[in-house]
């Protein structure tokens, strides 16, 4: 197995399949795929769905070189599908995870068709692009799988076409430097270990994945707070009522998403209680350090539900305090309308009788009649406005 150093300029076509041989004294990329199974450590191997699509057969074959067993061909359509849900499956050789991440708007596009050996690797019928409108964090909860199948000395990952996530964790791994080899203890500055096996690098790669959910939780906190404040003033009139209706769309996607998540990553800690207990104190402590990861990943990806839920929640509330909070104002408007007719009313009635075609009529002949009349209904009304004022008929509502 030769190790390479991709250029710096390399185009990013010639990055989308990358392999790795991590071992306790480090990890090292390889210039191509290997033809036998290391002697310490194991190999990950990480490419595009695309990638998978057109080199399958050569990838089967070093599976089949590595570990003596292929995928299987519904696992391998699982692999190239673009819309499948978060998922655990397994076989006696190899065990499945499928998990979505957060997508880039370069992800979101589906794989180009491409030559196969397999019918389950024929193309894919192209998805098209979900287009959000609102601010960007709405369109930032557009997600991706990744596809991960673990054999005792190979993990093969499937990532959407930008690999943003691969990336940061290969360039994690070839930065750094173990101080002791027998411990694949890694340096101070970088604080971890170096993965022990192909689940737990998977395991690591998919902690990595649910870090970008937690971020998420600031930025879609920071938009609802700001639609909440503008949907509660009482003198502004919200107009965006697509935006925050993509919102909560959005985060209902985000929350089955996350159930998905959290249903797989549950199936894979349930199958972990079922293996045999290793030999060794080695062995037995890196098992228990998958089931404490898986643990700490699910927990992450329960806050992520908790937090989406109450999000969910706090959105209808304040939708309602608003629609309340209008409710209200109308009927300020109105209760205060209806209070200055019944101080009119009075008033129109004694311009009504004035007005009949009478003959005699009180004070319609006498010279000072007119003011006496202008001056009994100026004190009706004003007398009939105290009592309404005194009654908080007129008075609005404080509104903050």
């Amino acid at each position: 197995m030769q190790p390479v150093t991709p250029p710096a300029g390399a185009a990013p076509a010639a990055r989308n399949m990358r392999i790795f041989h991590l071992q306790p004294g480090g990890a090292t990329e390889l210039a191509a795929l290997p033809d036998q199974a290391p002697a310490q450590g194991f190999v990950w191997i990480s490419c595009t769905r695309a990638t998978l699509q057109e080199r399958l057969a050569e990838v089967q074959r070093t599976l089949q070189l590595l570990s003596g067993q292929q995928l299987v061909d519904l696992h391998v359509s699982d692999l190239l599908n673009a819309q499948l849900p978060s998922r655990y499956d397994y076989t006696s050789q190899y065990d499945l995870l499928v998990f979505r991440r957060l997508a880039s708007g370069q992800a979101r596009a589906a794989p180009q068709a491409g030559t196969a050996s397999s019918p389950a690797a024929q193309a894919l019928p192209p998805s098209p692009p979900v287009r959000r409108t609102g601010p960007p964090v709405l369109r930032n909860i557009d997600t991706s799988p990744v596809g991960f199948a673990m054999f005792d000395q190979v993990l093969l990952s499937v990532h959407p076409e930008d690999c943003t996530v691969r990336d940061a964790y290969a360039a994690r791994l070839l930065a750094a430097v173990p101080n002791d080899p027998r411990e694949g203890r890694l340096n101070p500055t970088s604080g971890t270990r170096l993965p022990a096996s192909p689940p737990d690098l998977m395991l690591r790669v998919v902690n990595l994945i649910v870090d970008g959910f937690l971020d998420l939780r600031r930025e879609l906190s920071r938009q609802l707070d700001h639609w909440q404040t503008e949907l509660l003033r009482p003198r502004t009139r919200f107009a965006n009522w697509s935006a925050l209706l993509d919102a909560r769309l959005a985060l209902h996607e985000l929350d089955e998403v996350c159930e998905d998540q959290r249903t797989a990553v549950q199936d894979w800690t349930d199958a972990l209680e079922t293996w045999a207990p290793p030999e060794g104190a080695a062995a037995l402590r890196e098992l228990d350090l998958l089931k404490v990861r898986s643990r700490d990943v699910l927990e992450h990806i329960e806050r992520v539900v908790h937090h989406v839920r109450r999000l969910e929640q706090s959105t209808e509330t304040v939708v309602q305090m608003h629609f309340s909070v209008q409710s209200n104002r109308t009927n300020d408007i109105m209760r205060t309308l209806t209070a200055l007719t019944a101080v009119f009313l009075p008033l129109n009635l004694i311009a009504g009788i004035f007005g009949m075609n009478f003959e005699f009529i009180p004070l319609v002949h006498k010279q000072d009649g007119f003011w006496w009349a202008m001056g009994s209904m100026m004190a009706i009304a004003v007398g009939l406005t105290m009592f309404f004022w005194r009654k908080r008929y007129m008075a609005r509502t404080a509104q903050d």
